[in-house]
């Protein structure tokens, strides 16, 4: 189906929001929108939304298959917005959402449902889970100059870090249940990435319920949605990988001349699996076997 705007889709195809998980992609440009979308449609979700801008063209067997919503991303300059009426239009619906460019994986993604993830999650009495966003760039930036590939992906197997997330409403003290976690480009290439988005951690898989709003920081209104896991014992993870960083990197005229490579001695192919991510400790399966 293909709406004018998201008023549109809100007023005509709300039926898509009936049961969940639905997946709320956000295209910022022409990259790798098919692949995305279809990643998506293989881990189960019952919708896929695929907020896009009105000019760019969907393969044929995924343009059926999703919800296309005309939305200028880039434009609106505000990713939020978007995210939060349709969580406002879908309360109790367990939500997803990326942008084009990144894939969902969890534990044991390659035999389950994100669905019967996230109904053993439901069951722990969690409505949000914590996702790591890993980045993902080109090993040979001759041949992709744009540092996407998913023939000759990378990601960084060590340099993953968390610190305190401390409350400025109750004198800097730490958040219980909270860490900021940082990795990846966004550490290594810190002097080009603003503080503010350093994070690595994203809530990108939630529930939605009324008066819930997602933020720009990738945390939501409801701290407990914030928290890594519940306060009796350890929580699944999930990550999203992702060529966002490293897109943005080699885009800007500000950094890609001091980027011959994103290679380095702790660089590993990425092998498209799961296992590879829980190995590595970048998810955590908790209580899910």
């Amino acid at each position: 189906m293909q709406y004018d705007s998201l008023d549109d889709f809100l007023s005509r195809g709300k039926a898509a929001l009936a049961t969940g998980p639905v997946a709320i992609v956000l295209i910022e440009d022409d990259t790798e929108v098919d692949s995305t979308l279809r990643h998506h449609l293989d881990c189960g979700f019952t919708a896929v939304l695929a907020l896009m801008p009105e000019g760019f063209a969907l393969a044929g067997d995924v343009a059926p298959r999703v919800h296309r919503i005309t939305h200028d991303v880039v434009g609106s300059g505000d990713f939020t917005a978007p995210v939060n009426r349709i969580i406002a239009a879908a309360p109790g619906l367990w939500m997803f959402y990326c942008f084009n460019g990144e894939y969902l994986f969890y534990p044991f993604c390659e035999t389950r449902t994100v669905g019967e993830m996230l109904a053993f999650h439901t069951e722990e009495r969690r409505d949000a889970m914590l996702t790591y966003v890993v980045d993902l760039y080109a090993g040979d930036l001759g041949r992709h100059p744009n540092a996407v590939s998913l023939e000759d992906a990378h990601l960084d197997k060590s340099g993953y870090y968390a610190l305190a997330r401390n409350d400025p409403a109750n004198h800097n003290h730490p958040k219980e249940r909270q860490l900021d976690f940082f990795g990846g480009l966004r550490w290594r290439y810190e002097e080009h990435i603003p503080a503010p988005r350093r994070k690595i951690d994203r809530i990108a898989l939630f529930r939605a319920r009324e008066g819930l709003t997602l933020r720009e920081d990738h945390t939501f209104s409801d701290e407990e949605y914030n928290t890594y896991a519940c306060p009796w014992h350890h929580n699944l993870t999930a990550a999203v990988v992702s060529f966002r960083t490293a897109k943005a990197l080699k885009r800007n005229p500000g950094s890609t001349f001091d980027i011959e490579t994103f290679k380095w001695h702790n660089s590993t192919p990425f092998e498209w699996h799961s296992r590879q991510l829980l190995d590595l400790g970048l998810m955590e399966p908790g209580q899910w076997f």
